[in-house]
């Protein structure tokens, strides 16, 4: 699943493409979608101008000069394309853009698991604060996680404690932080805490810095440190990576490093 780091270079592509444009059609291509954005809606969007695109977590909201926004949401493959003049979309394609200047921003996505929707602006309640946001602190994180017994790295998923995280970051900074996946998220002890804020904060810096794809080609050899290296020698003391599951999710950790669960 796209997570912070890869939905925030694809908004960075819609920003560049779409921001200051007027919408001249949207087509939704895929049934799955237009559960979400049905016809009329997405007639309604014609000759409205986009005014922003902005990423909170891993959505994505286009804010309108009508007052409107349309929010997207790539759930587990969805990205956008920038299709030339003339192209044919390519059959993953489940919705297309078209503004003013000649611009098509196409939403690819092989599983059509992605959602579109229309509406008024909302609250951004039941989400916590971003995973590269000043305001995660420490102390924060740990009023977040009071009470609850579930293992650190489900925790980690829940956008309401922190925003952007998935699956792959949060093995990814743990790892780094030196915690057990397994640990009760309520037994981290202040000087973990500590560690694992500046580990979520470093694991974001890096894959922002890549500007990379979750999957495919972009992905890259040695990308990650543990996700999806079962087997593999851990990059920091040579121990085999360990895949186990947790919650229907894989979990990659070195028990050398990160230690056992109690």
């Amino acid at each position: 699943m796209p997570e912070l780091p890869e939905v925030e270079r694809a908004a960075g592509i819609a920003r560049a493409a779409v921001v200051g444009r007027t919408i001249t059609s949207v087509r939704v291509l895929h049934p799955a979608q237009r559960r979400g954005l049905p016809a009329r809606a997405a007639r309604s969007l014609i000759g409205d101008r986009v005014e922003a695109v902005v990423r909170r977590g891993k959505a994505q909201r286009f804010r309108l000069a009508s007052g409107r926004e349309l929010r997207v949401h790539f759930r587990m493959t969805g990205d956008w394309v920038l299709l030339g003049s003339g192209e044919v979309p390519p059959r993953a394609v489940r919705a297309i853009i078209a503004l003013d200047d000649g611009t098509r921003l196409a939403l690819h996505d092989p599983r059509a698991l992605s959602v579109i929707s229309l509406g008024m602006p909302e609250p951004d309640e039941g989400i916590g604060p971003e995973a590269t946001d000043p305001a995660l602190t420490p102390a924060r994180l740990s009023a977040a996680l009071a009470g609850r017994r579930i293992a650190i790295k489900q925790a980690l998923l829940d956008q309401a404690i922190v925003a952007g995280i998935g699956n792959i970051y949060a093995s990814e900074a743990l790892w780094r932080a030196r915690i057990d996946p397994r640990l009760p998220a309520n037994r981290l002890e202040a000087p973990q805490l500590r560690r694992l804020v500046s580990a979520i904060r470093a694991t974001m810096r890096i894959a922002m810095a890549r500007h990379a794809r979750y999957y495919g080609r972009d992905a890259g050899e040695g990308r990650f440190a543990v996700y999806d290296r079962e087997g593999q020698r851990c990059r920091r003391c040579g121990a085999n990576v360990r895949r186990i599951v947790q919650a229907g999710r894989s979990t990659y950790f070195c028990l050398r490093c990160q230690g056992a669960a109690c």
